[in-house]
């Protein structure tokens, strides 16, 4: 007997349907610290101006993109990293992580700001200093120094984004150590100012958010974090912060970006990185969202860079970059257990 298999009307009607639409989208994949709100407005501005290419970004500290990154490299996810210091990127091209590629714009930019390989090239220079809540501090008050922040009157008044996942913690924690061994001659002298750090803090936060929302709040009082989040989280969720870039010098984290060895989008994620590092992409960045070029080429009429004083608190050194992941391994095992008095 022969049966014939009926195909409910309302299904193949679906599969019909189905058939008809257009084509998915190409894609290109994202890695980024930037925040949600610089991601989501360049995913929106790049496929305005891409309409087949559909962005996908994923938020995270930058020290979680590398590890990420490093995890996936037999089988790479991400198409483009983009933000996060100048030392994870030099790491990542040691370890052979990432894709070469010359941008229209790389001799726009001093030698120690990209690779020799041209496998990564710096966009931003990002201030680093004190944050404050404006609501329990007044300006007077605040420490104007980085050696300030060890004074036993900020005991539990600090809390710190935590530097195991945080490319701007080790960042401006490795500076410390410099600094220090600059000083001294040694880097145990850098070790101890951790330690004292580490007793004034009161607790270490697992992501931006909750930093911001910790010190909004009035958990604590002060952190050490980056300017161009001071003035966002200001103007977009009126949180009170203040800042203070210290007068002896400010820290500056170079950041990257760079394509992944391997990127199943390649073509997609050149034009993601000449888009976002566009003259008129870096002056959106700079009078949105707060974000200091590194090229030498641009002229920005930006009101809030005007006046702005970036004394440099330590000039670009080789020692710094060899030695800040072994720091930040001693600072692990030797201060963070230690418990928060």
């Amino acid at each position: 007997m022969l049966h014939i298999f009926r195909i409910p009307v309302h299904l193949w009607l679906i599969g019909l349907l189905a058939s008809c639409q257009t084509p998915a989208k190409d894609k290109v994949v994202v890695y980024s610290p930037h925040g949600k709100e610089m991601l989501s407005y360049f995913e929106q501005a790049f496929e305005a101006a891409y309409p087949t290419v559909d962005v996908v970004w994923l938020d995270m500290g930058s020290q979680s993109i590398f590890d990420r990154i490093q995890t996936e490299r037999e089988n790479p996810q991400a198409d483009v990293w983009w933000g996060g210091p100048k030392e994870l990127f030099v790491l990542a091209d040691s370890l052979g992580l990432l894709e070469p590629y010359t941008p229209s714009w790389a001799s726009a930019l001093s030698p120690e700001y990209k690779s020799p390989r041209h496998t990564w090239h710096a966009t931003h220079r990002t201030a680093e200093g004190i944050m404050y809540n404006t609501e329990l501090l007044s300006p007077d008050a605040v420490p104007k120094e980085w050696d300030d922040l060890l004074d036993r009157r900020w005991q539990r008044q600090i809390i710190i984004r935590d530097p195991v996942q945080s490319g701007t913690m080790q960042t401006i924690f490795a500076a410390m150590i410099e600094k220090e061994r600059v000083r001294t001659g040694s880097v145990d002298s850098g070790f101890a100012w951790l330690e004292k750090l580490h007793a004034n803090t009161k607790s270490y936060a697992a992501d931006p958010t909750q930093l911001f929302l910790k010190l909004a709040r009035g958990e604590a009082l002060l952190t050490l974090w980056n300017l161009n989040d001071a003035l966002l989280q200001s103007r977009l969720n009126r949180f009170p912060f203040g800042f203070i870039l210290p007068e002896s010098g400010t820290v500056f984290a170079i950041e990257g970006i760079a394509i992944v060895k391997g990127a199943k989008h390649l073509e997609n994620a050149k034009r993601f990185y000449e888009f976002v590092t566009s003259p008129e992409s870096l002056h959106i960045q700079a009078e949105r969202f707060y974000r200091i070029p590194a090229r030498s080429d641009l002229k920005l009429n930006v009101d809030w860079l005007k006046g702005l004083s970036l004394k440099p608190l330590l000039s670009q050194t080789d020692y710094l970059e060899r030695h800040q992941r072994a720091w930040l391994k001693r600072w692990q095992e030797e201060i963070r257990p230690k418990s928060l008095e």
